[in-house]
């Protein structure tokens, strides 16, 4: 039994009817001894309710007693039926129902009860790291923290990982000497026995009754994250805002949330369910889903208040070290107020069927406005200088030989296009040829 929040239980109220019975004076204290002997003698860990009466006033002289059982949550998960034993008689209330707990569950129960965390765990796939491997390690996650640091001056102040940081994140473990990968470690490198995935999928309409695209990105887990990410931004649409005489690229969804959505997914998803990361895009929403259940005391209503319970502490750490994701719950707010800035309706969080979902609800006439609102600034383009915009418009990120493939052309005529747009001021490139994007620009 999972116990998130007080549970409280109200007895003398038929069950059919619902109406209050009430119950007589003289056997009160009796009925109190039994439920409570029951509740003692029924669970493991023993659970200790406080019982308390409460008078409902039904008419005008005309008071019933109930008995009202109030339980606290407690650390000490799972709770099971004694006489079931901990597999048969531990159980879940998923979508309102209550069902026997899946083998994953009642393992991640155990650990939570213990205090220990799964990716802190020693992967038993696994043997002793060397140090030219923890090396490799500490250098790629410094790159991905440089990389993602987006002040100049300050990336010259990220700072070198060791082996003593990983162990102390729980990446690696000390025994006798031997430094022990852990699952962390695994999912880090790519290497879990079944490393998990993100899958990536375009739908038609607002179910996923046909498919558009879908990708499926696998190894290291912060490698999935921004292959993710990319994913997304390349099949949304892209807006703008003009600043004086500037046209600023802005994506239809905000894109920090996005990133935001996909790192937590990762960084606070249940490694034990089998399942993988879903990222579906919908004509109405980005659709995020998570496999694994809240944690204990974690409600979605303490979720949008900022509060956060790490359920991979050692994941959490590396991706907060390599500015993947913040640590401290600040995200989910932080989104809100990103959709209210950008004038879409609010997130919706879920409890899905024992799977954790965030929905980013988008706009869906934003493509036809914003090429008609560039087009509209540049009279003097030809036919051809529109042709290759309105590619860059639809997807920002192309590479010559890409816009070469989409409309069929050859490469050098691509190369002239760009070139003329660029000398006209209308488009100008934003990063390195592989990594970067085109920016177009409004006179």
């Amino acid at each position: 039994m999972l116990m998130d929040e007080v549970d409280i239980l109200f007895f003398c109220i038929d069950d059919k009817s619902l109406k209050v019975v009430g119950i007589e004076s003289d056997a009160i204290f009796l009925k109190i001894d039994v439920i409570t002997n029951a509740i003692l003698d029924s669970c493991e860990p023993k659970i200790y309710p406080n019982v308390t009466l409460q008078n409902v006033t039904l008419q005008i002289l005309d008071d019933k007693t109930v008995i009202v059982v109030e339980i606290q949550p407690a650390p000490m998960r799972p709770y099971y039926i004694k006489s079931q034993g901990i597999v048969k008689g531990t159980y879940v209330r998923v979508a309102g129902t209550t069902r026997h707990v899946e083998e994953y569950m009642l393992k991640e129960l155990i650990l939570e009860g213990q205090n220990r965390y799964y990716d802190s765990e020693i992967c038993k796939y696994l043997t002793e790291v060397h140090d030219n491997e923890i090396e490799k390690l500490c250098r790629d996650m410094k790159a991905i923290a440089i990389k993602n640091t987006l002040d100049e001056s300050a990336k010259l102040a990220v700072r070198d990982i060791t082996k003593n940081v990983l162990i102390t994140w729980g990446v690696l473990k000390d025994v006798d000497g031997k430094i022990l990968p852990t699952n962390a470690y695994a999912l880090l490198t790519g290497q879990m026995l079944r490393q998990p995935v993100i899958q990536c999928a375009v739908f038609k309409g607002n179910t996923r009754a046909y498919f558009i695209d879908r990708r499926e990105f696998d190894g290291p887990v912060q490698q999935q994250v921004e292959f993710a990410y990319q994913y997304v931004l390349e099949k949304i649409n892209m807006g703008m805002h003009i600043k004086g005489i500037y046209r600023q690229d802005m994506y239809e969804l905000p894109v920090d949330g996005i990133r935001e959505l996909i790192a937590n997914a990762v960084a606070h998803r249940s490694y034990l369910e089998p399942g993988n990361i879903q990222v579906a895009l919908y004509d109405d929403r980005l659709e995020i889903t998570s496999p694994g259940m809240l944690l204990n005391n974690v409600s979605i209503r303490k979720i949008m208040e900022g509060y956060s319970k790490l359920r991979n502490p050692a994941i959490a750490s590396a991706f907060a070290y390599m500015k993947i994701i913040e640590k401290w719950g600040t995200g989910i707010p932080r989104i809100f107020r990103e959709c209210a800035e950008y004038d879409l309706p609010k997130p919706q969080l879920l409890d899905f069927d024992g799977d954790f979902r965030v929905n980013m609800y988008r706009k869906t006439t934003q493509t036809t406005q914003t090429t008609q609102t560039i087009v509209s600034n540049f009279s003097d383009l030809t036919d051809d200088d529109n042709v290759i915009l309105n590619a860059l418009l639809q997807n920002n990120r192309l590479t010559q030989k890409e816009i070469a493939s989409k409309l069929e052309w050859s490469v050098d005529r691509v190369k002239y296009y760009l070139q003329k747009l660029k000398k006209k001021g209308v488009i100008k490139r934003v990063g390195s040829s592989h990594n970067g994007y085109w920016g177009i620009i409004v006179k």
